[in-house]
C-alpha cells in the first residue's frame, strides 16, 4: 500500500510542479515584457530588483563557498562586477530601442531550446559531468544550431526591410553563403558563453552544496537559476563593448592624394 500510495503521490507532485512551473513563467513573462515595452523608469527599475535579487542570491552562495571573510569580500565584489556589467548593458542596449534589448534574450532562449530538444534526442557524452550532469555535446550543437537560426532570421529580416525601402538588386547567393556561415560562427560563440554562464552557476552551486539558488520563483528556483546564460552573454558584450574601437591609422599623402585626385590630376 506505501508503494501505491507514492506511485499515486509522484505524478499528483509532478503535475502540482508543472503547474507551478507555468503560472510562474506567464508571470515572468507578463512583467518582463511590461517592463520592456515600457522603457525608461520601469526598465530600469525591473533590471535593478533582478540585480538585486541576483546579488543576494549569490552572497548566499558566496558565504557558503568561501569561510574567511576576505574571500567573501572578493567573492561579493566580484558579483557586483560581474552582475553590474551586464545589467547595465542590458539597460545601454534598451535604449537602442527594444529589439536591441530584446536580442540577447531571445539568443539564449535559442541556445537553451536547442540544447534541450538535442540532448533529449541524441544524448552522448557530457561536458563536464562533476560540475552539470545533464550538459552533453550534442545539447551544446543543438544550441548553437538554434541561435544560428535565429541570426540567419535576423540577417534576411534585415536584408528584406532594406530591399523594401530602398530597392536594389537581391544579395547573391555567395553572400548568403558567407552570412550564413558568420551566423553559425556566431552562433558558436554566444552558445558557448552562454553555456559557460550555466556551468559557472552550477559549479557555484555544487561548491555551497545547493540545488538552487534560491526559492523565489515557484517551479524554478532562484533568479540566478533563470539567468546565469543571460547575464553571461551581457558581460561578455558589455566587455567588448567597453573597449575603445580600433583606430586605423590615416592614410599617407600620396595614397591620400591618389585616392582623392581625379585622374586627369593623378597624370601631373
Amino acid at each position: 500500500m506505501a508503494a501505491e500510495g507514492e506511485g499515486g503521490a509522484a505524478p499528483a507532485a509532478k503535475k502540482s510542479d508543472l503547474k507551478a512551473r507555468t503560472l510562474s513563467a506567464i508571470v515572468m513573462v507578463a512583467v518582463s515584457g511590461g517592463a520592456l515595452w515600457a522603457g525608461g523608469i520601469a526598465w530600469t527599475v525591473f533590471v535593478l530588483l533582478v540585480a538585486t535579487g541576483v546579488l543576494w542570491e549569490w552572497s548566499k552562495l558566496s558565504r557558503k563557498i568561501a569561510q574567511s571573510w576576505w574571500g567573501r569580500w572578493l567573492w561579493l565584489v566580484a558579483g557586483v562586477v560581474y552582475v553590474g556589467v551586464a545589467c547595465e548593458q542590458l539597460l545601454t542596449l534598451r535604449v537602442s530601442g527594444i529589439e536591441a534589448a530584446l536580442f540577447p534574450v531571445l539568443a539564449v532562449i535559442s541556445v537553451d531550446v536547442g540544447a534541450y530538444f538535442a540532448g533529449r534526442s541524441f544524448g552522448g557524452p557530457k561536458i563536464a559531468p562533476k560540475i552539470s550532469p545533464s550538459k552533453t555535446w550534442s545539447g551544446l550543437l543543438g544550441g548553437t544550431f538554434g541561435v544560428s537560426l535565429l541570426l540567419i532570421l535576423e540577417a534576411y529580416s534585415v536584408s528584406y526591410a532594406f530591399q523594401h525601402m530602398f530597392g536594389g538588386e537581391p544579395p547573391k547567393a555567395w553572400v548568403w553563403v558567407q552570412t550564413v556561415g558568420e551566423c553559425f560562427l556566431f552562433g558558436a560563440i554566444i552558445a558557448i558563453i552562454a553555456q559557460t554562464g550555466d556551468f559557472f552557476e552550477s559549479w557555484m552551486k555544487r561548491r555551497a552544496g545547493v540545488k538552487d539558488s534560491g526559492h523565489l520563483i515557484p517551479g524554478h528556483g532562484g533568479l540566478f537559476d533563470r539567468v546565469d546564460g543571460l547575464l553571461a552573454v551581457l558581460f561578455v558584450a558589455g566587455v567588448i563593448m567597453g573597449f575603445p574601437p580600433i583606430q586605423l591609422p590615416p592614410p599617407r599623402d600620396e595614397v591620400h592624394h591618389v585616392i582623392l585626385t581625379n585622374p586627369a590630376e593623378r597624370l601631373k
